[in-house]
């Protein structure tokens, strides 16, 4: 008879010695109860003694970028909800690359930020496209303290980041195909129900 997995067993599947840096992700544990960040996953954009910053990949907004900004150029792509911090600030992620100026690299072929008006001529002379670019309302942040304790508490997995998560077309099952991909040991975790009391 198999054993039944309960919310302690979490913390010994997830005890995971990766460096957190950009480029990983922050997968929350299944059973957090948190208006921003239950069942999310954030991509890490920068990560230092200062602080770290994320964007949450899997909150679609019902907002569009030519709803959000006047006169920007046609492009197909709704924001996302990126965090609490700075809602009201539009920013972005994109593989653009090189064509795109002041952008950061925060991982293989992922790219943070850039110079704005070269992306709106991007997209208006059709270089750029809605699958090359994401846009997010706010951000998601932690001083290293508070980060530290939530790692140390289990409130996270780290996961690696990967194009494909990124600009996934199904963001409501971003969560489960993240950890589902990380092996069998987290395929368990994948399938916890929210509510604790049904598991």
């Amino acid at each position: 008879m198999k054993r039944k997995l309960k919310f302690e067993d979490i913390g010994k599947i997830s005890d995971q010695k990766i460096e957190i840096k950009a480029g990983k992700l922050l997968i929350s544990e299944p059973f957090m109860n948190d208006q921003y960040f239950g069942r999310s996953v954030v991509l890490l954009c920068e990560h230092n003694l200062e602080g770290t910053v994320g964007f949450i990949l899997n909150k679609p907004m019902v907002l569009s970028i030519n709803e959000a900004m006047e006169d920007f150029p046609n492009i197909d792509g709704n924001v996302y909800f990126g965090g609490p911090v700075q809602s009201n600030m539009i920013h972005f992620i994109h593989r653009v690359g090189d064509k795109l100026p002041g952008s950061f690299e925060i991982a293989n072929g992922i790219f943070w930020g850039g110079d704005f008006e070269t992306l709106s001529f991007l997209i208006d002379t059709k270089q750029v496209n809605g699958n090359d670019v994401r846009f997010f309302a706010g951000y998601s942040g932690w001083d290293p303290k508070q980060l530290k304790k939530e790692l140390k508490d289990k409130t996270w997995i780290i996961g690696e980041g990967n194009l494909k998560y990124l600009f996934s077309n199904d963001p409501d099952h971003l969560w489960r195909e993240v950890l589902k991909n990380m092996g069998k040991e987290f395929k368990v975790i994948a399938n916890f129900p929210e509510d604790p009391s049904l598991n």
